[in-house]
């Protein structure tokens, strides 16, 4: 998808606050049981990191998809695009490397908690 350069700048802003605050373990990201990406929260936002193939396929295109939890919008960058890639692409490294022994989990899943919530 071709982007205006202004809207590269900030997209590649973005790529750099995600690394950095992954990088910091201030970013968690999970993995859905039975999923092949990895998703996280913040500001109000869903980004989902994928696939989860090995880095060492290294022809297996990645993409981050982000859309916010009030708007049906969203924003899709590839590890294809010339510009914005290797961000991508390092993204992806080190969302790896600081979440490789984090357990899949069920987001979706009912706790106890949940489920008295809900009966009572």
């Amino acid at each position: 998808m071709a982007r205006d350069q202004v809207t590269n700048d900030r997209l590649s802003k973005l790529l750099a606050q995600l690394i950095s605050l992954t990088e910091k373990r201030e970013l968690h990201w999970e993995r859905q049981l039975g999923s092949a990406h990895r998703y996280a929260r913040w500001k109000d936002n869903l980004f989902i990191l994928g696939p989860a193939d090995p880095l060492s396929e290294t022809k297996t295109p990645r993409y981050l998809f982000i859309t916010p939890f009030d708007s049906p919008s969203c924003i899709e960058i590839n590890s294809t695009d010339a510009q914005l890639g290797s961000a991508l692409t390092e993204l992806v490294q080190v969302v790896e490397k600081v979440s490789e022994n984090v357990p899949p989990t069920d987001p979706f899943a009912l706790s106890n908690e949940d489920f008295n919530r809900l009966m009572s």
